[in-house]
Formats: structure tokens, C-alpha cells, sequence
């Protein structure tokens, strides 16, 4: 942003913003409004800010920001609105340039400030004698060396009695402050003793169960892994180092991890997620709710699910400060909340590229039917792969067959079966509930019918455009996800004016 010489207005309020503000930003010198409020920044308010001169109006209140109030903000001669509120701001404020204008400026709820202009109401800073000051240093340092090692002597005495003693104990990996304890006893009650009542299903590396947290009083998913199975405690380590780097609204949220001893004193790794109410996508195109007519997605919704999972895979190959592979995308793993919103889960045979002892780990990834021509070849991951997997799960949203499914035999196949039959035959070979959608639709109105088709049709273009023999052949992800932008939106739009 700091080449952005002539812009006059950078508006980042109410966003979830975290970190320091670059220095770097002082260097847009025609800034003349410059909004930064309601996030979650830190450190300190940069002097370069004073070279703003143009500035008419600052705030960056509702944050974190920490340190003393720069001086070099006095030449800022133009600002009628400084709004430095609710920080962790200290020490003595300016009495120059703006700061003797208390109109202009806003500064409660900074409690560690003292001093300025007398307009500004503001408690007096406290004369420290040069002895105090020297006392006062004295104990800044010595408190985080004792601090030091009396951390070191818990952490000795930790490890002894880890070594002498199997008792049951948790600990959280880091994966932030903010993630709740739950021990294993929490997660016991939680699910009835990991009744069969409570399964949601099985996986690779071990059950997952639902659950309701005492404490917390919300339901969650509960991933617990056999660690018997080979590579399980590999899957569990993986999933937790992924899962504390990325944030994406279309990717599953954790809530906690946990890594303790069960009651018979084995050991016990299982996360915890939030519950996901509609399950998964599989449950929908084969399970429970297939057979279901008022559970039956329409074609929007597929559209939908298949945009918020090309959001989230983009995401994770361009987006991330580590490039990330899912490895095993499939029905099962796509998660829906209340309101049909996809969410990607289940990292624990992602690659984390550039990681290569991660790469190999676990063999040949993904599951049959979903995994990618070359895999099977080099076995090794890579992004390309995983949008071959999405455009499977794509075909089998649109056809309504596994890409196991019987009917695909000898040389017949998911891919080579939607692209005989495009485009002439689609209407005959997509998912008999999409049939019985655009009967209905030549039943009510011809305009609709042909908006349903175009939009399959644009669907089934891209899918086969993903799924070509040749890794860099195959369409870009971020391509893919404008695309599924474009019709998603277009068929959205045609269907409600018609309707």
C-alpha cells in the first residue's frame, strides 16, 4: 500500500485486522482520510504517520494498540479528527499541534495516559524521582528473569513427573489463548462414553462423534483418532500444524485440540470442531437425506456448495503464508451448517508444500476415485491434484454417482461419462432430482428451463476443463472459482427474476 502515492482515502474499520501497522503505510502522502478502527491491531501508533501531511482525519480507535502517543502526530496540521480511543496507550500526551485542539481529538479510554492540553480532562503524569526510576527499571528486569526461571523449574519438574507418572494430564497444543481446555473426562461426558448413539462416522485415522461441552453448552464435533492405525498420531500432528495457520470462512472451524490420557491410562488426541447441523455432502447426494424429497438439493445449492469449496481450496494454494494440499477432497469432508453454507475439513493428510518430509509421510494420499491420475504414478501432492478431486466431487454433485459407482467399468468412468454425453445429452445423464427440478421447470416456464440448462451446461465446461489427463492443463483454481462466481450468480439472477 505504501506505493500508492496519490490515494486519499484507505477505509479498513470494522475488519479483523491483526498485527503491527507497517511503517511503510507513513509513505502515502496524499492520504487524506485514513480509517482503521474496530480491529484487532497491536503495537505501536508508527511516527512515520507525521508525514501524512494532507491527513484531515486519523482514527484508530476500538483497537490494541500499545506505546506512547507519537510526537511527530503534532505536524499534522490539517487533522480535525484525531480519534485514538479505547487503546493501551501510556504516557504523556503532546500539548502541541492538534493535541491543543480537544475538540479534535479523542483519547478516552486509554487509561495508561496522563498529562497534555488542560482541555482535555486528562489526570497529571506523576514526577518520578530519578531513584524511583532507576528502582523501577531495576524490577522490569529482574520480574521477567525470575519469571524465566521459575519457568524453568515448573517445566523440570513437569517432564520428572511426566517420566514417573502416567497420570492423566492435558495440555493444548498452540494453538492460541483464545481455544478452551476440555479434558478427556469433558469429552467422555460429552458423548456418553463414545456411545455408537453418538458416531457421525468413521475415517482414515479414526471416529468422529457428536457432542454437547458441559461447560461451554455447545454441540461439537468430536474427532478421536485411533492411534493403533498407522500414521493416526503423523494425521493428528499434520491436522493441528495446518489448522493453527489458516482462517477462511468456508473452512471448518476448530474449537480446541486435545492430547492427554484416557481412563486407561493410553493415550488419547482428538479435536474438536464445531458441529455442522446438515452433516455432510455425502449424506445428501447418497445417504440418509437422499432418499428424501424435501431434502433434495437443488441445483443452487449445489452451485453454491461448489463456490464456497473453490473459495476455500484458492485459499489454501495461493492465499496461505504455506502453500497447503488438502489431498483428500471428497463428499465426506465437505460439511454444511444451518444454512446449507460448505465448509472444508479434515486436514490430516494435507501437505504443507515446501514441507517435503510431509509429503511423503503417509504413502499414496487421497481415496480411490477421488485421486488424481498422477498420484498414482509419482505420489506426490500438489495443488493440481486437489483441483482434479474438487472437479470430481463437482461431476458427482451434477450426475448424482459415485466415481466407484458400479455402472463405471473397464474404460467407462466418472469423467470420460459426463464427456460423451457432453453437451447434447446432459439433461439425460445429471442426477434424476435435477431431472425432476427442470421438469418442473418446462412445466412452469421455458425461460427457466433454459436458464437451469445454460447454467449445467457452463457447470459441466468447467468440471471437464479440470480434469484432463495432464496436471498443467487443468484449470487454474482461482479460475475456477470466478467462473463458479459468474454462473452461480448469473443462474441465481435469472431464476428469481423469472420466478
Amino acid at each position: 500500500m505504501s506505493n500508492l502515492k496519490q490515494l486519499t482515502t484507505l477505509d479498513l474499520s470494522s475488519n479483523k485486522l491483526t498485527g503491527h501497522i507497517p511503517e511503510s503505510l507513513g509513505q502515502c502522502y496524499g492520504l487524506m482520510t485514513l480509517q482503521m478502527d474496530q480491529n484487532f491491531l497491536t503495537g505501536n501508533i508508527p511516527i512515520t504517520f507525521g508525514n501524512m501531511l494532507l491527513l484531515s482525519m486519523l482514527n484508530l480507535s476500538h483497537n490494541s494498540l500499545s506505546g506512547t502517543t507519537p510526537s511527530t502526530l503534532n505536524k499534522l496540521q490539517s487533522v480535525d479528527n484525531l480519534d485514538l480511543s479505547y487503546n493501551d496507550l501510556q504516557g504523556e500526551i503532546p500539548r502541541n499541534g492538534v493535541f491543543e485542539n480537544a475538540t479534535a481529538v479523542s483519547l478516552e479510554g486509554n487509561r495508561g495516559l496522563c498529562g497534555g492540553a488542560m482541555d482535555l480532562h486528562m489526570p497529571l503524569c506523576t514526577v518520578v524521582s530519578r531513584r524511583s526510576e532507576t528502582e523501577y527499571y531495576l524490577v522490569r528486569a529482574l520480574i521477567p528473569l525470575f519469571g524465566f526461571m521459575t519457568l524453568v523449574v515448573l517445566t523440570y519438574f513437569i517432564i520428572t513427573e511426566k517420566k514417573t507418572s502416567r497420570r492423566k494430564s492435558l495440555f493444548l497444543l498452540s494453538f492460541g489463548k483464545k481455544f478452551p481446555k476440555v479434558s478427556y473426562e469433558d469429552l467422555n461426558q460429552a458423548t456418553g462414553n463414545f456411545s455408537q448413539a453418538k458416531l457421525l462416522g468413521r475415517g482414515s485415522y479414526g471416529s468422529v462423534y457428536r457432542g454437547k461441552l458441559t461447560q461451554a453448552k455447545i454441540q461439537v464435533a468430536i474427532k478421536v483418532f485411533d492411534l493403533d492405525m498407522k500414521f493416526a498420531d503423523k494425521s493428528f500432528v499434520t491436522e493441528c500444524d495446518v489448522l493453527r495457520s489458516i482462517r477462511h470462512r468456508n473452512l471448518l472451524p476448530i474449537l480446541t485440540a486435545c492430547s492427554t490420557i484416557d481412563n486407561n491410562g493410553d493415550a488419547f488426541k482428538a479435536l474438536i470442531y464445531e458441529y455442522m447441523p446438515n452433516r455432510n455432502l455425502d449424506t445428501w447426494l447418497h445417504g440418509k437425506f437422499a432418499g428424501d424429497s424435501s431434502k433434495c438439493l437443488s441445483l443452487a445449492q449445489r452451485a453454491s456448495i461448489a463456490v464456497g469449496i473453490a473459495d476455500a481450496l484458492a485459499y489454501l494454494h495461493h492465499d496461505c503464508e504455506i502453500q497447503i494440499v488438502h489431498c483428500d477432497l471428497k463428499p465426506t469432508n465437505i460439511l454444511l451448517d444451518d444454512d446449507m453454507n460448505a465448509y472444508l475439513g479434515d486436514f490430516g493428510i494435507a501437505s504443507l508444500v515446501g514441507q517435503s518430509s510431509s509429503d511423503t509421510s503417509f504413502g499414496l494420499k487421497g481415496t480411490i476415485g477421488y485421486i488424481a491420475p498422477e498420484y498414482a504414478q509419482s505420489g506426490q501432492a500438489s495443488i493440481h491434484g486437489d483441483v482434479y478431486s474438487f472437479e470430481i466431487v463437482l461431476l458427482e454433485m451434477l450426475i448424482g454417482k459415485r466415481p466407484k459407482d458400479p455402472m463405471f467399468e473397464n474404460e467407462l468412468n466418472l469423467v470420460n461419462f459426463a464427456g460423451r454425453n457432453y453437451p447434447d445429452r446432459i439433461l439425460q445423464i445429471i442426477d434424476a432430482r435435477l431431472q425432476r427440478e427442470c421438469e418442473g421447470y418446462i412445466q412452469a416456464n421455458i425461460t427457466m428451463k433454459n436458464a437451469l440448462y445454460e447454467c449445467l451446461l457452463l457447470l459441466m465446461q468447467v468440471t471437464l476443463s479440470c480434469t484432463r489427463l495432464i496436471p498443467r492443463e487443468r484449470m487454474n483454481i482461482r479460475e475456477v472459482t470466478n467462473k463458479l462466481h459468474s454462473i452461480s450468480t448469473s443462474y441465481n439472477r435469472a431464476t428469481t427474476c423469472l420466478q
